[in-house]
């Protein structure tokens, strides 16, 4: 596989942010009241997620590694606001239902992990793909899990009637128990499918997420705990 189907790869399906690494718990559960919100959220935080890292993969080797953060929160905030406006510009519905959502991209613990142990490690172009896989992983998960709880509470999807006018809706499902329901729903049927293909003798490594601390060997080029490592021990050379 390419270092850039790797990197899709990696985003959507083997460390998927929401289904595998749980992470932008805030607003996976806060916005996906309907498919269209899911995917809107989804999308923009693709976009933030894709140029930063396109960016903080450009300028690593002039930021400091003792200022990266404060530099990560500088570079990213200035894409969401980027985004943010558009958004108010050309979709004000949109921005309307995603409300404070947008503004909160900017400490979302996906973008900041990636620029942390990927981007800040690594050439431009695998951080971009890399940026990209995660974001379409998320919008993928997001918009999944809007669908599920629009079509429980409403009986649509993306506002188009999929069950019957006799369907009487289950409301709970859009509202904030319903967010936890449908997630743990959709992650416990995604395990329950890895554990009865490894039950059948399938090869389900390649689905599997998780480090191994097995440094030697591990094919990682933006593991976090390398990095950290290799600074320690550069400090204590000094």
């Amino acid at each position: 596989m390419s270092k850039v189907g790797e990197r899709l790869y990696n985003g959507l399906i083997k460390e998927n942010p929401t289904f595998v690494l749980t992470l932008g718990m805030c607003p996976t559960l806060a916005v996906t009241t309907k498919a269209v919100n899911g995917l809107g959220m989804g999308l923009t935080t693709a976009a933030v997620l894709a140029m930063s890292n396109l960016i903080i993969s450009l300028l690593r080797k002039v930021i400091p590694g003792r200022v990266r953060i404060p530099a990560f929160i500088v570079i990213i905030a200035s894409f969401v606001t980027v985004i943010q406006l558009l958004l108010q510009a050309y979709l004000p519905s949109l921005n309307d239902a995603l409300g404070v959502y947008i503004p909160l991209i900017v400490v979302n613990c996906i973008i900041l992990g990636r620029a942390e142990s990927y981007a800040y490690l690594n050439p431009p172009v695998s951080s971009l793909f890399d940026g990209i896989g995660m974001g379409l992983g998320f919008t993928a998960a997001l918009t999944c899990i809007g669908a599920v709880r629009e079509l429980i509470s409403a009986g649509t999807v993306f506002d188009i009637n999929v069950l019957p006018e006799s369907y009487v809706p289950i409301r709970i499902f859009g509202l904030a128990p319903g967010a936890f329901f449908v997630l743990a729903a959709l992650t416990a049927l995604q395990n329950y499918a890895k554990n009865k293909a490894k039950q059948r003798g399938r090869n389900v490594s390649v689905f599997m997420s998780g480090c191994s601390e097995d440094c030697m060997n591990c094919s990682e080029t933006g593991c976090s705990k390398s990095f950290y490592d290799s600074e320690a021990g550069s400090r204590n050379q000094q």
